[in-house]
Protein backbone atom coordinates (compact mmCIF):
# COMPACT_ATOMS: atom_id res chain seq x y z
CA UNK A 1 0.00 0.00 0.00
CA UNK A 2 1.31 3.79 -0.91
CA UNK A 3 1.94 6.47 1.25
CA UNK A 4 -1.08 7.72 -0.11
CA UNK A 5 -3.55 5.35 0.33
CA UNK A 6 -5.80 4.55 3.68
CA UNK A 7 -6.74 1.30 5.46
CA UNK A 8 -9.23 0.79 2.90
CA UNK A 9 -6.70 1.37 -0.03
CA UNK A 10 -8.92 4.65 -0.90
CA UNK A 11 -6.23 7.15 -2.22
CA UNK A 12 -6.06 10.49 -0.65
CA UNK A 13 -5.46 13.37 -2.23
CA UNK A 14 -1.92 15.09 -2.25
CA UNK A 15 -1.34 19.27 -1.49
CA UNK A 16 1.37 19.45 -3.66
CA UNK A 17 3.86 17.66 -6.55
CA UNK A 18 7.19 18.03 -6.73
CA UNK A 19 7.00 19.74 -10.23
CA UNK A 20 9.08 17.57 -12.16
CA UNK A 21 9.12 18.58 -15.92
CA UNK A 22 9.59 14.23 -17.27
CA UNK A 23 9.19 13.44 -20.44
CA UNK A 24 5.97 15.10 -21.38
CA UNK A 25 3.17 17.55 -20.19
CA UNK A 26 1.00 16.31 -17.01
CA UNK A 27 -2.47 15.20 -18.16
CA UNK A 28 -5.13 16.65 -15.78
CA UNK A 29 -8.63 15.78 -15.84
CA UNK A 30 -10.69 18.04 -13.72
CA UNK A 31 -14.29 16.25 -11.89
CA UNK A 32 -14.34 13.66 -14.25
CA UNK A 33 -17.45 11.52 -13.72
CA UNK A 34 -16.57 8.00 -15.68
CA UNK A 35 -14.08 5.47 -14.66
CA UNK A 36 -13.79 4.19 -18.13
CA UNK A 37 -12.88 7.85 -19.51
CA UNK A 38 -10.35 7.82 -17.27
CA UNK A 39 -9.05 4.18 -18.00
CA UNK A 40 -9.04 6.00 -21.62
CA UNK A 41 -7.32 8.62 -21.35
CA UNK A 42 -4.66 7.00 -19.29
CA UNK A 43 -4.55 4.38 -22.74
CA UNK A 44 -4.59 7.36 -24.77
CA UNK A 45 -1.76 9.09 -23.03
CA UNK A 46 0.55 6.07 -22.59
CA UNK A 47 0.08 5.20 -26.63
CA UNK A 48 2.24 8.62 -27.50
CA UNK A 49 4.78 8.56 -24.45
CA UNK A 50 2.63 10.51 -21.58
CA UNK A 51 2.77 8.94 -18.25
CA UNK A 52 1.91 11.64 -15.53
CA UNK A 53 -2.16 11.55 -15.21
CA UNK A 54 -3.77 13.76 -12.61
CA UNK A 55 -7.15 13.83 -11.10
CA UNK A 56 -8.76 16.51 -9.56
CA UNK A 57 -11.90 15.75 -7.65
CA UNK A 58 -13.40 12.44 -9.55
CA UNK A 59 -16.84 12.22 -9.22
CA UNK A 60 -16.99 8.36 -8.11
CA UNK A 61 -13.67 8.71 -6.04
CA UNK A 62 -10.62 6.91 -6.20
CA UNK A 63 -9.17 4.75 -7.17
CA UNK A 64 -12.23 3.33 -9.85
CA UNK A 65 -12.02 -0.46 -10.95
CA UNK A 66 -13.55 0.46 -14.46
CA UNK A 67 -11.03 2.93 -14.85
CA UNK A 68 -8.19 -0.02 -14.35
CA UNK A 69 -10.59 -2.26 -16.96
CA UNK A 70 -10.46 0.41 -19.70
CA UNK A 71 -6.81 1.23 -18.98
CA UNK A 72 -5.84 -2.43 -19.95
CA UNK A 73 -1.95 -2.37 -20.91
CA UNK A 74 -2.05 1.30 -19.29
CA UNK A 75 -2.84 0.30 -15.79
CA UNK A 76 0.20 1.34 -14.59
CA UNK A 77 -1.07 5.07 -15.80
CA UNK A 78 -3.96 4.54 -14.00
CA UNK A 79 -2.65 3.24 -10.96
CA UNK A 80 0.41 6.05 -10.61
CA UNK A 81 -1.98 8.72 -11.04
CA UNK A 82 -2.11 11.59 -8.58
CA UNK A 83 -5.45 12.64 -6.78
CA UNK A 84 -5.95 16.28 -5.56
CA UNK A 85 -9.21 17.88 -4.39
CA UNK A 86 -9.30 20.97 -6.38
CA UNK A 87 -7.76 22.36 -9.98
CA UNK A 88 -6.01 25.02 -8.25
CA UNK A 89 -3.70 22.52 -6.38
CA UNK A 90 -3.47 19.98 -9.41
CA UNK A 91 -1.35 22.63 -11.17
CA UNK A 92 0.51 24.13 -8.43
CA UNK A 93 3.99 23.03 -9.16
CA UNK A 94 3.20 23.55 -12.74
CA UNK A 95 5.08 27.08 -14.54
CA UNK A 96 2.96 26.53 -17.74
CA UNK A 97 -1.06 25.29 -17.91
CA UNK A 98 -2.79 24.91 -21.18
CA UNK A 99 -7.10 24.74 -20.71
CA UNK A 100 -9.07 22.53 -23.14
CA UNK A 101 -12.04 23.97 -23.81
CA UNK A 102 -14.34 26.25 -26.30
CA UNK A 103 -13.36 29.77 -26.46
CA UNK A 104 -14.22 31.79 -23.66
CA UNK A 105 -15.38 35.36 -24.25
CA UNK A 106 -14.61 36.49 -20.46
CA UNK A 107 -11.07 35.37 -20.08
CA UNK A 108 -8.31 36.85 -22.55
CA UNK A 109 -5.61 34.29 -23.09
CA UNK A 110 -4.19 33.23 -26.09
CA UNK A 111 -5.96 30.71 -28.08
CA UNK A 112 -4.36 27.72 -30.07
CA UNK A 113 -5.26 24.55 -31.84
CA UNK A 114 -3.98 21.23 -30.75
CA UNK A 115 -0.86 21.21 -32.72
CA UNK A 116 0.33 25.11 -31.94
CA UNK A 117 -0.56 23.95 -28.54
CA UNK A 118 1.61 21.08 -28.44
CA UNK A 119 4.47 22.97 -29.52
CA UNK A 120 4.17 25.73 -27.03
CA UNK A 121 4.30 23.14 -24.46
CA UNK A 122 7.66 21.75 -26.30
CA UNK A 123 8.95 24.80 -26.02
CA UNK A 124 8.21 25.03 -22.56
CA UNK A 125 10.18 21.36 -21.54
CA UNK A 126 12.69 22.35 -23.67
CA UNK A 127 13.88 24.63 -21.41
CA UNK A 128 13.17 22.97 -18.59
CA UNK A 129 9.61 24.04 -17.42
CA UNK A 130 6.92 21.83 -15.95
CA UNK A 131 3.89 22.01 -18.02
CA UNK A 132 0.43 20.48 -17.71
CA UNK A 133 -2.57 20.58 -20.30
CA UNK A 134 -6.23 20.87 -18.42
CA UNK A 135 -9.54 18.60 -19.63
CA UNK A 136 -12.74 19.41 -18.26
CA UNK A 137 -16.02 17.36 -17.11
CA UNK A 138 -18.04 15.34 -19.51
CA UNK A 139 -20.88 17.20 -19.13
CA UNK A 140 -20.06 21.04 -18.58
CA UNK A 141 -16.41 21.20 -18.99
CA UNK A 142 -14.26 23.52 -17.29
CA UNK A 143 -15.23 26.64 -15.80
CA UNK A 144 -14.01 30.23 -16.15
CA UNK A 145 -12.29 30.18 -12.25
CA UNK A 146 -10.56 27.18 -13.94
CA UNK A 147 -9.51 28.35 -17.51
CA UNK A 148 -8.52 31.67 -15.40
CA UNK A 149 -5.62 29.29 -14.42
CA UNK A 150 -4.19 28.27 -17.52
CA UNK A 151 -2.35 30.39 -19.88
CA UNK A 152 -3.43 29.35 -23.48
CA UNK A 153 -6.41 27.83 -24.85
CA UNK A 154 -6.63 25.11 -27.01
CA UNK A 155 -9.63 24.47 -29.54
CA UNK A 156 -10.36 21.40 -31.14
CA UNK A 157 -11.11 22.37 -34.85
CA UNK A 158 -14.45 19.99 -34.52
CA UNK A 159 -17.74 20.43 -37.02
CA UNK A 160 -19.57 22.88 -35.70
CA UNK A 161 -22.93 20.90 -36.26
CA UNK A 162 -21.75 18.29 -33.44
CA UNK A 163 -18.68 19.18 -31.29
CA UNK A 164 -19.18 16.93 -28.55
CA UNK A 165 -15.56 15.07 -27.92
CA UNK A 166 -14.72 12.06 -25.54
CA UNK A 167 -13.20 12.94 -22.73
CA UNK A 168 -10.72 10.09 -23.85
CA UNK A 169 -10.93 11.29 -27.54
CA UNK A 170 -10.03 14.70 -26.47
CA UNK A 171 -7.03 13.28 -24.59
CA UNK A 172 -6.44 11.17 -27.56
CA UNK A 173 -6.18 14.03 -29.92
CA UNK A 174 -3.29 15.94 -27.74
CA UNK A 175 -1.34 13.13 -26.70
CA UNK A 176 -1.60 12.10 -30.82
CA UNK A 177 -0.33 15.45 -31.95
CA UNK A 178 2.61 15.54 -28.37
CA UNK A 179 3.31 12.08 -30.08
CA UNK A 180 3.65 13.18 -33.63
CA UNK A 181 5.97 16.25 -32.43
CA UNK A 182 8.24 14.18 -30.55
CA UNK A 183 8.77 11.76 -33.32
CA UNK A 184 9.13 14.34 -36.08
CA UNK A 185 11.97 16.03 -34.49
CA UNK A 186 15.08 14.42 -35.45
CA UNK A 187 16.87 16.06 -32.34
CA UNK A 188 16.52 17.41 -29.07
CA UNK A 189 15.05 20.82 -29.01
CA UNK A 190 17.13 23.58 -27.71
CA UNK A 191 15.43 26.43 -25.92
CA UNK A 192 16.18 29.91 -26.52
CA UNK A 193 18.54 30.71 -23.16
CA UNK A 194 16.26 32.04 -20.30
CA UNK A 195 16.79 35.03 -18.76
CA UNK A 196 15.20 34.15 -15.24
CA UNK A 197 13.03 30.98 -14.75
CA UNK A 198 9.12 31.69 -14.51
CA UNK A 199 6.93 31.20 -11.20
CA UNK A 200 4.92 28.09 -10.67
CA UNK A 201 1.40 28.54 -10.38
CA UNK A 202 1.65 28.39 -6.78
CA UNK A 203 3.52 31.63 -6.78
CA UNK A 204 1.89 32.99 -8.86
CA UNK A 205 -1.71 32.21 -7.23
CA UNK A 206 -0.03 33.86 -3.66
CA UNK A 207 0.65 36.99 -5.41
CA UNK A 208 -3.04 37.09 -6.78
CA UNK A 209 -4.33 36.26 -3.29
CA UNK A 210 -1.46 38.86 -1.49
CA UNK A 211 -3.00 41.43 -3.71
CA UNK A 212 -6.58 40.81 -3.23
CA UNK A 213 -6.41 41.16 0.66
CA UNK A 214 -4.71 44.33 0.10
CA UNK A 215 -7.15 45.95 -2.28
CA UNK A 216 -9.79 44.63 -0.32
CA UNK A 217 -8.28 46.65 2.64
CA UNK A 218 -8.87 49.82 0.48
CA UNK A 219 -12.31 49.03 -0.78
CA UNK A 220 -11.20 48.24 -3.98
CA UNK A 221 -13.85 45.38 -5.01
CA UNK A 222 -16.76 47.18 -5.25
CA UNK A 223 -19.49 46.47 -5.86
CA UNK A 224 -19.40 43.42 -3.94
CA UNK A 225 -21.32 41.17 -6.68
CA UNK A 226 -18.64 41.97 -9.20
CA UNK A 227 -16.08 40.94 -6.91
CA UNK A 228 -15.91 37.47 -8.76
CA UNK A 229 -15.19 39.00 -12.23
CA UNK A 230 -12.89 41.57 -10.85
CA UNK A 231 -10.74 39.04 -9.28
CA UNK A 232 -10.88 37.15 -12.41
CA UNK A 233 -9.31 39.86 -14.77
CA UNK A 234 -6.70 40.66 -12.08
CA UNK A 235 -5.37 37.24 -12.30
CA UNK A 236 -5.86 36.70 -15.50
CA UNK A 237 -3.78 39.86 -16.24
CA UNK A 238 -1.24 38.90 -13.80
CA UNK A 239 -0.74 35.55 -15.99
CA UNK A 240 -0.59 37.81 -19.38
CA UNK A 241 2.25 39.87 -17.82
CA UNK A 242 5.15 36.86 -17.99
CA UNK A 243 6.41 37.80 -14.30
CA UNK A 244 9.54 36.02 -13.64
CA UNK A 245 9.75 34.37 -10.24
CA UNK A 246 11.92 36.63 -8.96
CA UNK A 247 9.30 39.46 -10.53
CA UNK A 248 6.76 37.71 -8.26
CA UNK A 249 8.87 38.12 -5.03
CA UNK A 250 9.35 41.49 -5.71
CA UNK A 251 5.75 42.38 -6.41
CA UNK A 252 4.56 40.81 -3.20
CA UNK A 253 7.62 42.81 -1.05
CA UNK A 254 5.61 45.68 -2.87
CA UNK A 255 2.70 44.97 -2.16
CA UNK A 256 3.76 44.23 1.36
CA UNK A 257 5.16 47.66 2.08
CA UNK A 258 2.62 49.80 0.51
CA UNK A 259 0.03 48.07 3.30
CA UNK A 260 2.25 48.43 6.17
CA UNK A 261 2.95 51.96 5.02
CA UNK A 262 -0.69 52.62 4.93
CA UNK A 263 -1.15 50.98 8.12
CA UNK A 264 1.30 52.89 10.00
CA UNK A 265 -0.08 56.21 8.19
CA UNK A 266 -3.45 55.33 9.83
CA UNK A 267 -1.56 54.01 13.38
CA UNK A 268 0.02 57.30 13.27
CA UNK A 269 -3.27 59.38 12.86
CA UNK A 270 -4.91 57.56 15.72
CA UNK A 271 -1.80 58.50 17.96
CA UNK A 272 -2.43 62.51 16.74
CA UNK A 273 -6.10 62.45 17.92
CA UNK A 274 -5.86 60.65 21.00
CA UNK A 275 -2.57 62.82 22.09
Amino acid sequence: MSDAEGETGARKPVDSVDGAVGDGPAIILVEPQMGENIGGAARAMLNFGLTDLRLAAPRDGWPNEKALTMAAGAKRVVAEAKLFDTAAQSVSDLHFVVATTARRRDITLPVAAPREAVAALREKRAAGLACGVLFGAERAGLTTDQVALADMIVTMPVNPEFGSLNLAQAVGVLAYEWGVAETASAAPLEAAPMEAAPPTKAELEGLAAHLETALSGVGYFFPEEKRPVMERHLRALLTRAAFTAADVQTLRGVVKALAEGRRRARDGDALSVSD
